[in-house]
């Protein structure tokens, strides 16, 4: 099976598979909040949106990786990106992160149909037996987000990542497997009906 880059389409987002095109509109959703200033965070300034696409589209050559851009259906303006990656398709096990959203998006409906629509791809249409979110221990709001998706906390990898301030992050994993997928994407769907639109 390819890592094929394949368009996700919801109510309220869609998930267009990154590329340079979506470079400026990318930079605008970082900006709004600021996020590169994030310690618990790994989001691109936007000087350096342009290697951040580069190394994205490199990483699905190499069948490693697949990077969306996430777009407000509203009004068409990119919220921010999230992406597939760590896919090991022997294994059927894949992780979602690398996931960031302007502050005008955060606590609103497109960030809970992302997954939905992710989590859904990777199960029923690859087939997947296995997906990973990681975090850093210290990010609570990220966190209690993965928790809400119906993910399992299975234990913290100790000093697993070297943060860009030299900080030597903790990881907390979760994950949900195929056998966990059906209650998880009826719950999913049901609070994604009571999320507040953007704005």
């Amino acid at each position: 099976m390819a890592l094929e880059a394949t368009e996700l389409v919801g109510t309220h987002v869609r998930l267009e598979p990154l590329a340079h095109g979506h470079h400026d509109g990318l930079c605008e959703a970082i900006r709004d909040g600021e996020l590169w200033n994030l310690r618990v965070t790994l989001v691109p300034h936007p000087r350096d949106v342009r290697a951040f696409i580069d190394d994205a589209l490199a990483a699905h050559g190499a069948g490693a990786q697949l990077a969306y851009a996430v777009v407000d259906r509203a009004d068409g303006r990119i919220a921010g990106s999230t992406r597939f990656l760590a896919v090991n398709l022997p294994n059927r096990r894949l992780e979602i992160g690398f996931t960031f959203l302007g502050r005008s998006w955060q606590r609103t409906a497109l960030n809970t149909e992302a997954k939905l629509l992710m989590l859904t791809h990777a199960f029923e249409t690859w087939g997947m037996n296995r997906v990973e979110f990681l975090t850093d221990v210290r990010n609570s709001t990220s966190r209690a987000a993965i928790a809400r998706l119906g993910a399992a906390h299975e234990g913290v990898l100790r000093q697993h990542m070297v943060m860009r301030d030299g900080w030597v992050r903790d990881s907390a994993l979760y994950s949900i497997t195929g056998s966990d997928w059906p209650a998880a994407k009826e719950a999913l769907a049901g609070r994604l009906a009571h999320r507040p639109p953007v704005g």
